[in-house]
């Protein structure tokens, strides 16, 4: 028996390698339809059309459509993927430039930026999994590819969601790792440890040997170039932070080139507007290189395999967002982390890790206690809460900074927040 999958926010240039990903995988994951939702109609008949014609070309057999009506979307689904952005990339850009005029960090999944989006966007996914429960086939999974995706995922699980949340940055990592020592991707199992976007990989596992200390002790350079971080810092640490750690370790340094720069909100708006005119592109069945500047690199990949474990019972290892429970010592067990965990028909199960050094332990403790402030400011829409928030986040912290600019993105998002500016 085949199975749905719903993607609610099925507008995104992102769809088509989505779409590619699944379809790919045709052979072992039995996808019989294939739905995608967006509330914007114009947007959704674009990226559709390329979707289906890359289906076709990939001769998916299953029935494919498109709808601007999210219960029929979600109606019968195993599988409900939520990759929205409330409020567009308008949202986004306020959301990386009004923080700047407070001296903070402006960036779309964490500080100050993070913290707005997630404001708009929990209530949102909170709905899509209430209609999820209510109209999705018996054990469907929520995944949430939506950012921030931990701060999302805590929000679900809080509420009693069958979900599981995901990022692209474990599977890149664990892709380039593969590459760097000529093995299948398969063979690398990462020791990823900590939170959506504040997260370290302190063992690289090739066939069960660790290589990390080989990788610092040749390659530190090459590693600290591309995530944008002091070599000195990754020997110090003893591994290798993600990007966004570059927020925390060298804060005054990224707010000084994103006032002095360009948000990146724009830049991806015009990438945007290209993929969508070459979209429109009746002859044109397969994704654009375009879509590559994007960001989200193996985002189809991590997506399809993570449908194809659940699904077909696996059992293997995956980084995911999912509960701790006792996976990293001193970490709550109902806290949402970002670790390797093993897959299968019942979910995601966190693989145990050693205890956190102090200075990754504190970072993740204090980030977590924003995120769990956050999500209920979301939920109750109470300002009290919100500022509270704020103050805790690792990025703001600075009361006289955080009550002005908590009001700033309030009033900026006022018609995106029902809950904190209720009607009638």
């Amino acid at each position: 028996m085949g199975i749905k999958v719903a993607v609610i926010g099925g507008g995104s240039t992102y769809t088509p390698e989505l779409v590619e990903g699944i379809g790919l995988r045709r052979d072992v994951l039995p996808v019989d339809e294939f739905v995608l939702h967006d509330i914007d109609e114009a947007r959704l008949a674009v990226v559709g059309g390329l979707a289906e014609r890359i289906l076709g070309k990939l001769e998916f057999a299953g029935r494919f459509s498109v709808t601007t009506d999210r219960e029929r979307a979600i109606d019968g689904a195993d599988f409900v993927l939520v990759q929205l952005r409330v409020g567009g990339m308008a949202a986004r850009l306020r959301d990386e430039t009004i923080p700047l005029r407070f001296g903070r960090i402006g960036q779309e999944t964490t500080g100050a930026g993070g913290f707005a989006k997630a404001l708009r966007t929990i209530p949102v996914v909170l709905d899509i999994a209430a209609d999820t429960a209510r109209l999705a086939a018996d054990g469907a999974w929520l995944l949430d590819f939506t950012n921030p995706s931990g701060v999302v995922t805590q929000a679900l699980l809080d509420h009693g969601h069958r979900a599981i949340g995901l990022c692209n940055v474990p599977i890149g990592f664990q892709r380039q790792f593969a590459k760097r020592f000529g093995v299948a991707p398969e063979r690398v199992q990462l020791e990823h440890v900590g939170l959506n976007h504040l997260s370290w990989e302190r063992k690289v596992l090739v066939d069960g040997v660790d290589r990390l200390p080989e990788i610092l002790s040749t390659d530190a350079e090459g590693i600290a170039a591309e995530v944008e971080l002091p070599v000195d810092l990754l020997r110090l640490t003893g591994a290798i932070p993600s990007y966004y750690l570059r927020y925390y370790y060298l804060t005054g340094e990224v707010l000084r080139e994103q006032q002095q720069g360009k948000p990146r909100a724009e830049e991806v708006m015009e990438i945007e507007r290209g993929l969508l005119e070459m979209y429109a592109d009746l002859q044109l069945d397969t994704k654009p290189k375009l879509l590559e500047e994007r960001g989200g690199a193996f985002y189809s990949e991590a997506s399809a395999m993570l449908i194809e474990s659940l699904f077909a019972d696996r059992g293997d290892v995956q980084v995911v967002n999912t509960r701790n429970v006792g996976a990293i010592p001193e970490i709550a067990a109902d806290a949402v982390v970002e670790v390797a965990c093993r897959i299968d028909r019942h979910g995601a199960h966190a693989l145990p890790v050693d205890p956190l050094a102090p200075e990754m332990l504190g970072l993740v403790q204090q980030a977590k206690a924003y995120e769990r402030l956050t999500v209920r400011a979301a939920v109750e829409g109470d300002r009290d809460l919100a500022l509270k928030a704020l103050i805790a986040n690792p990025l703001v912290r600075d009361y006289a900074v955080a009550a002005p600019l908590l009001d700033a993105l309030l009033t900026a998002n006022r018609s995106l927040l029902p809950r904190f500016f209720p009607t009638g």
